[in-house]
């Protein structure tokens, strides 16, 4: 297991390099002068050298690239120069907001897609079968902002149950905190579940084939006993595998979203910063959800062995 560990941390570090790599290589070759942006055509030439120094843009690019990647490992990411606060402070803000949607909407995907798929895969060939089938379709197919857009002029504006937009934040208002994030969640979660139910049938369904199945079932095991002790353990690997992928999505693209109910998020960030022209502060946002992808799929990695250890030891 040691080694196994070994190699998988080994290779999102490289990954994790090279996206930083890429990330600032394409910062680096946008077109424009982000002095020029910021101060705006009417300054005069010594106020943008003078701009540019301060933001480093008369360095060479390796000795730039050297200097933000060891601030990246010191924790210092910089000052935001829209905001003039440091950079580091700002996104934490920022993923208070990014990560409780995340971690909500995958719980609500999670809670909807399993049982719909154990349902469908219980009745398959049936009007149950196909009606999970014909939501996952309909999930897949309907963009999530238009999910949100629905849920607003049912949930906020006709019944007034949730608020249309905005976050209150969560210092002594911690119910209207969650209460903000709901129908943002489930605009993203209903797509995800979507997913979700079909990898969870079809992995059920490839696992009912077994011959340990068989077994069971010829011991005495009613379908259902079967379904739910055996298979659905055995069916874990994908089901983990997508679901932490699908994790990941909801953190680093839940941009539209955030739009949509006005949520400030890391998207809302990134979408702000880009029109502003603050390079430092896209950069680490960029690298940081880089970063969580890695970290997310390398638990899943680690989840997977555990659940399945014949890959591993096959590695071995």
């Amino acid at each position: 297991m040691t080694s196994f560990l070994a190699r998988r941390v080994s290779v999102c570090l490289v990954t994790l390099w090279a996206a930083s790599v890429v990330v600032f290589a394409a910062m680096t070759a946008l077109p424009g002068d982000p002095a020029l942006v910021m101060l705006g055509t009417e300054a005069s030439p010594e106020t943008l050298a003078a701009l540019r120094r301060e933001l480093g843009l008369d360095r060479p690019v390796v000795e730039r690239y050297a200097a933000w990647v060891g601030g990246l490992l010191t924790g210092d990411l910089g000052v935001s120069h829209a905001y003039d606060v440091a950079v580091g402070a700002l996104i934490a803000d920022r993923l208070a907001v990014t990560v409780p949607l995340a971690v909500l909407a995958m719980g609500l995907a999670v809670a909807v897609a399993v049982p719909l798929g154990v349902l469908a895969a219980d009745r398959r060939g049936r009007f149950a079968d196909y009606g999970v089938l014909g939501f996952a379709q309909l999930g897949v197919a309907v963009p999530g902002f238009w999910i949100g857009i629905l849920l607003i002029l049912v949930f906020a504006v006709e019944l007034g149950w949730f608020p249309a937009g905005g976050f209150p934040g969560w210092q002594d208002q911690a119910a209207a905190a969650l209460s903000a994030l709901v129908l943002p969640a489930l605009a993203l979660a209903l797509p995800e579940a979507a997913i979700l139910a079909r990898v969870t049938r079809a992995a059920l369904l490839e696992t009912l084939a077994e011959d340990f199945v068989r077994t069971a079932r010829a011991k005495g095991l009613g379908r259902r006993a079967v379904l739910v002790r055996h298979v659905l353990r055995n069916a874990l690997v994908p089901m983990v595998t997508i679901g932490g992928l699908q994790f990941a999505f909801l953190i680093a693209g839940a941009i539209i979203i955030e739009s949509v109910f006005t949520l400030p998020g890391l998207g809302r960030l990134v979408v702000q910063a880009i029109g502003q022209r603050d390079l430092v502060v896209v950069q680490s946002v960029v690298v940081l959800l880089a970063a969580l992808v890695i970290a997310v799929n390398l638990l899943v990695d680690l989840a997977a062995a555990a659940i399945d250890p014949r890959p591993r030891l096959a590695d071995r």
